[in-house]
């Protein structure tokens, strides 16, 4: 059992070091892809209501140039199956290019945030649609944003203990202001998420983000890394 245990450690351990070399020598080098890092701890409080935080740190090369971090939490509360609000509130700094933390600072921005996520399973396929109204207090002065995220996934693998261990998903988010030009960003994601438990998620994925006539942060193609953990 420990010889199949630290076999399967060592495969994993090679998978994972033979895609970073991938993504390094051949997508940083030929497409200059930057890095996109999240860490998340939700905590479940009962059946209704949970509480979270995140922590995200970016970069316009291939983990080089860190330009950008976030700070942020929040409560849930799940309405029903197919439907949770959230009101969150974080720390949103933006560094110039050129370096890795380079000041002065692009953005220097605290933010609180309501949200609704919808959930629907057609077939196979979840869909999600995620609305966000961002109150931004910046050094610039005090701005609205509002967001909209239409995402798909598909869960597959053999179940256990509750669960299947492997996902896709691909998702689509589109940023918008109350002022001129009024559309201002858009974000496309396609992932890949591995559950080597039932409270843990880590998720591999691709993410365009095309800017328009935006100062906090430029339009790039990212490497994205997560580390997820839900504690009951």
């Amino acid at each position: 059992m420990i010889a199949l245990t630290k076999h399967k450690l060592g495969k994993t351990s090679f998978v994972v070091v033979l895609l970073y070399s991938f993504v390094n020598s051949s997508f940083a080098q030929n497409f200059d892809l930057g890095s996109w890092n999240i860490v998340n701890l939700k905590y479940g409080i009962n059946s209704s209501f949970s509480v979270f935080g995140e922590a995200q740190l970016r970069s316009l090369r291939f983990y080089n140039h860190f330009h950008y971090h976030e700070f942020k939490g929040g409560i849930n509360y799940k309405l029903h199956n197919n439907m949770q609000v959230t009101l969150a509130a974080g720390s949103y700094q933006t560094y110039k290019e050129g370096g890795d933390f380079v000041l002065p600072k692009n953005n220097d921005e605290f933010r609180i945030w309501p949200q609704i996520i919808l959930h629907q399973q057609i077939g196979k396929i979840r869909v999600e649609q995620r609305y966000r109204a961002e109150c931004r207090f910046t050094n610039a002065g005090y701005r609205n944003r509002f967001r909209y995220r239409l995402g798909l996934s598909y869960l597959f693998g053999e179940a256990k203990d509750g669960y299947k261990p492997y996902q896709i998903s691909l998702s689509d988010e589109i940023f918008f202001t109350d002022n001129e030009p009024y559309f201002e960003r858009n974000r496309l994601l396609f992932a890949f998420h591995y559950k080597p438990s039932k409270t843990t998620t880590i998720q591999i994925g691709y993410l365009h983000q095309f800017d328009y006539k935006i100062n906090d942060e430029t339009g790039r193609d990212f490497f994205q890394i997560g580390y997820y953990i839900e504690l009951p």
